[in-house]
C-alpha cells in the first residue's frame, strides 16, 4: 500500500527546513532507520531516516526546497502491515497542527501504562536525533517506552533505557517553553519598489541566517544591552601556547587564545554567578544556574553558529583544547546535533582571528552576558620598573568587550569580570594552577 512519509516534528520549535540532499532515488528498497533526507533546520543540518521498509514509489521534493512539518516529502510502497501499523501510531501520536483545545481534550496516560513497552511492531515515533542516539547505543526503539506526547521516543528516554533504568519523564525546563511559545513578528514595515531605481536580485533568506536574524532580534527587543570595554595583555599567554602548540597538537587538539578563554571565563563565571543565569520577568526570578556550559560563535559558510561545550568549569586545557578542535569541524562541516546547539549559558565570540578590535557583540537570548575577544595586537606600554622609574616594553594586548543585561547586572559587576578574566589571560601558569 502506498504511504506518504511527512517532515516530522525535529523538536526545538523547529517548524520548517530546507532540503540539502535526498538520499534515495524512486525503486529503492529501503529498510526503517536508513537515511533518505538531508535537512538544514534553523540550528543544524540533519539526517531524516525512513520509518517505512519498502520501495521508494516518488520523490516529491529536491535539494533547495523549503518544507514545513507535515509537508509530504517521499511516497512509500509498503507491506500492508506496515501500513496500518504506521497508521495506529499516527492515531496515538498527536499532529503538530493540532489546536490546544484539542490537545486538552486527550486524557492522560496512567503512569503504569507509560513504563510498559510499546506493542506496535511499526514505526517508532522519534526525532531524527533520538533514532541516531539508539543506533550509537544500540537500542531497539521498539523496547523503549516513549514519555514525549503520544509515546514518542525522547533522547532521555533511550539513555535510560541504555542504562537499564527505564524510561523516565522529565519535564521540560520552564525557560524552554518559554522560548518556544513566543511569537515571532510575521512582517516587518513595508520596503519601496527598490527596481523603480535599477537592477535587484531577490536571494532567499537560509535556515540559519533566517535563525540569526529572529534570535538577534528577540534578544535585541528583550534586552538592555551595556558594553563594557577593557584589554588582556596575552604576552606570556602567546609565549606559553608556541611553547605548547606542538604537545597538545599531537593529542588531537589545538591551543589557541579561545580555549584559554574558555577556562578564565569559567572562573569569572563561577566567582559571579549572576552572569551564569536567566531572568524570568514574568515569575519576578533571577535562575542561575550551577553549571557552566559556554557557546563558541564559530562563523560558517552559511552564518554564524553557536555549538556549546559543556561543563568548561570542570575541564582541563588539553581536553578543553581537544573537544573545542572537533567541536568547531564539525559546526562547519554541519555535523554538529541540535542538542549541542543548545543549554548554553554564556557565550564567547572572538572576531580576532578575522583581524576584529573593539565590537559591541549581541547576547545570547537567554543569556545575561557575552563575552567579545578582539585581535591581539603589539603595542608599547609602559611599565614600571621593579625598583623605581618606568620602561616602554613591546606587548601584546587583547581587546576585551562584555555585553551585560542592565536588568540584573550592573557596570560595577562588568568591571569586575573583566578584572578577573584578563589577570587570568595575563598568567596562564597561575591560570592552570586556580582555575
Amino acid at each position: 500500500m502506498a504511504r506518504a512519509f511527512k517532515l516530522p516534528d525535529l523538536g526545538e520549535g523547529i517548524h520548517e527546513g530546507e532540503v540539502l540532499q535526498v538520499l534515495v532515488s524512486e525503486g529503492d528498497d529501503i529498510q526503517e532507520g536508513n537515511p533518505i533526507l538531508e535537512v538544514e533546520t534553523d540550528k543544524a543540518a540533519v539526517e531524516i531516516p525512513s520509518p517505512y521498509t519498502g520501495k521508494v514509489k516518488k520523490i516529491l521534493v529536491k535539494p533547495g526546497d523549503s518544507v514545513r512539518v507535515g509537508d509530504e516529502l517521499i511516497i512509500f510502497d509498503v507491506a500492508e502491515k506496515e501500513g496500518l501499523a504506521q497508521e495506529e501510531m499516527a492515531k496515538a501520536e498527536p499532529s503538530p497542527v493540532e489546536k490546544p483545545e484539542m490537545e486538552k481534550k486527550e486524557p492522560a496516560p496512567p503512569a503504569e501504562a507509560a513504563a510498559k513497552p510499546r506493542a506496535v511492531e511499526g514505526p517508532v515515533p522519534a526525532a531524527p536525533s533520538t533514532r541516531r542516539l539508539a543506533r550509537e547505543l544500540k537500542v531497539d526503539l521498539h523496547q523503549v517506552s516513549g514519555s514525549g506526547p503520544g509515546g514518542r521516543v525522547t533522547d532521555e528516554d533511550v539513555k535510560s533505557f541504555a542504562a537499564g533504568k527505564g524510561a523516565e519523564k522529565k519535564e521540560k525546563v520552564p525557560e524552554e517553553r518559554e522560548r518556544a511559545a513566543r511569537p515571532l513578528e510575521k512582517a516587518g514595515p513595508e520596503l519601496p519598489d527598490f527596481s523603480k531605481w535599477g537592477p535587484v536580485e531577490k536571494v532567499p533568506l537560509r535556515s540559519i541566517r533566517r535563525a540569526t536574524a529572529r534570535q538577534m532580534a528577540l534578544a535585541w527587543s528583550q534586552i538592555p544591552h551595556v558594553n563594557s570595554m577593557g584589554e588582556a595583555d596575552v604576552t606570556l599567554l602567546d609565549g606559553f601556547i608556541r611553547k605548547h602548540k606542538a604537545d597538545i597538537e599531537s593529542k588531537g587538539g589545538r591551543l589557541t587564545l579561545t580555549v584559554f578563554a574558555l577556562k578564565a571565563a569559567a572562573a569569572a563565571l563561577r566567582a559571579n554567578p549572576r552572569f551564569n543565569a536567566s531572568l524570568d520577568p514574568a515569575a519576578g526570578e533571577i535562575i542561575l544556574k550551577h553549571y557552566c556550559h559556554i557557546g563558541v560563535a564559530v562563523n560558517t559558510d552559511d552564518g554564524l553558529i553557536v555549538p556549546v561545550l559543556r561543563d568548561v568549569d570542570r575541564k582541563n586545557i588539553t581536553e578543553l583544547s581537544i573537544e573545542l578542535k572537533a567541536m568547531v569541524e564539525r559546526t562547519r562541516g554541519r555535523k554538529a546535533t541540535l542538542d549541542e546547539m543548545k543549554g548554553g549559558t554564556f557565550t564567547i565570540t572572538n572576531v580576532g582571528p578575522m583581524g576584529g578590535g573593539y565590537f559591541a557583540p549581541i547576547i545570547n537570548y537567554p543569556e545575561v552576558a557575552i563575552l567579545g575577544l578582539g585581535s591581539a595586537k603589539w603595542q608599547p606600554v609602559v611599565k614600571e620598573k621593579p625598583g623605581g622609574g618606568h620602561e616602554i616594553l613591546p606587548r601584546l594586548i587583547m581587546p576585551v568587550v562584555l555585553g551585560i543585561d542592565h536588568r540584573i547586572l550592573d557596570g560595577a559587576d562588568a568591571l569586575k569580570f573583566i578584572d578577573m578574566f584578563s589577570r587570568a589571560m595575563g598568567d596562564p601558569e597561575k591560570m592552570l594552577m586556580t582555575v
